[in-house]
């Protein structure tokens, strides 16, 4: 009796452990392979590309911020007011080069004709007290006038003419206009005052610190007052998008992943909630495994650094949050 007993003992044993293994091949096959690391961004640290020292700063850690928003400002002022003073030598050169390109009014060459017909009148008459004086001495040998007036008379002629010859010049300069030179040089004078200001106003509009790209502020590092450098951070800033787990892979399961496998990513905080992801980059080169993803079995194998993308459109995920990857079993064959 206790044979045929011992004997069915035995086979129930043996289904049990058959139908054991089989099942737990077969969960092993419905659940894929199975990962943990942890949620990785990219961030930036944000400086001003001025150096001065902050006025404000319009963000806290924590708030999101806009492509494009103001997160803080320099004290600009002496450098608006430097911008006030170019724009005044600015005008001041531009009615100067206009001054030029427009040449003599009609009332200043008619003002030159008149000097030149007065200088005119004062040569003409010194030639006819010169003529008269040469008359005088010619009639009486000499006697009537002395030399010393006929060099008087020569020299009175001579600076009349030179001075109807310098005013002659005069007006045809005036009505000639100014030089090709002349007008070119203060064009580039007045681009030249025009660039200096376009220059402090880049410099006034570097004192603004904005978001290149939507992001989550991490950390403030600068406050009111602080002497601000372009090697200086003033924020931290979290990128939202894009966002993955950083998984390591032993060799002998590397085989089995390839770039743009599907994958899911479920969290500690969100268990019922998996978001959806895509295998993306896988290092080819080995490293020994990290002491934040170390067991007991792994501290001396070598692994693979793997990225696994994920799509969070509720921002679900945070820096460094422990995070498990799914891979499909029929992906991951």
């Amino acid at each position: 009796m206790k044979k045929p007993f011992i004997f069915l003992a035995a086979l129930a044993g043996m289904a049990l452990v058959v139908w054991g293994g089989w099942h737990y091949s077969q969960r092993g096959k419905d659940q894929g392979l199975v990962f943990h690391g942890n949620v990785d961004i990219r961030q930036i640290s944000l400086a001003f590309d001025g150096s001065g020292r902050v006025k404000q700063l319009n963000v806290q850690e924590g708030e999101r911020v806009k492509t494009g928003a103001t997160l803080g400002m320099l004290d600009t002022q002496t450098t608006a007011l430097q911008a006030d003073q170019a724009r005044a030598q600015i005008e001041v050169q531009r009615q100067s080069l206009l001054r030029l390109r427009n040449g003599a009014r009609p009332q200043e060459i008619a003002q030159a004709s008149s000097r030149l017909l007065a200088r005119q009148a004062d040569a003409a008459r010194a030639e006819k007290d010169l003529a008269r004086l040469q008359s005088i001495a010619a009639n009486t040998q000499g006697r009537g006038v002395s030399a010393q007036d006929l060099d008087r008379a020569r020299s009175s002629v001579q600076v009349a003419q030179a001075q109807v010859t310098e005013l002659q010049q005069a007006l045809r300069l005036i009505q000639e206009g100014p030089r090709k030179e002349e007008i070119a040089m203060a064009e580039a004078q007045l681009k030249a005052s025009q660039a200096q200001l376009a220059l402090l106003r880049h410099q006034i509009d570097l004192g603004e610190l904005k978001s290149p790209v939507d992001a989550v502020i991490r950390s403030r590092l600068l406050e009111p007052g602080d002497m601000a450098t372009p090697q200086r951070p003033v924020f931290a800033l979290a990128l939202l998008q894009p966002k993955w787990v950083r998984i390591y892979v032993d060799e002998t399961r590397l085989g089995r992943l390839s770039p743009g496998m599907e994958a899911r990513v479920v969290t500690d905080s969100h268990p019922d909630q998996a978001l959806t992801g895509r295998v993306g980059y896988i290092s080819s080169v080995a490293e020994f495994t990290p002491k934040s993803v170390q067991t007991e079995e792994l501290r001396t194998s070598l692994v693979y650094e793997v990225r696994v993308q994920i799509e969070d459109p509720r921002d679900m995920l945070r820096l460094g949050q422990p995070a498990t990857v799914h891979l499909a079993a029929d992906a991951a064959r």
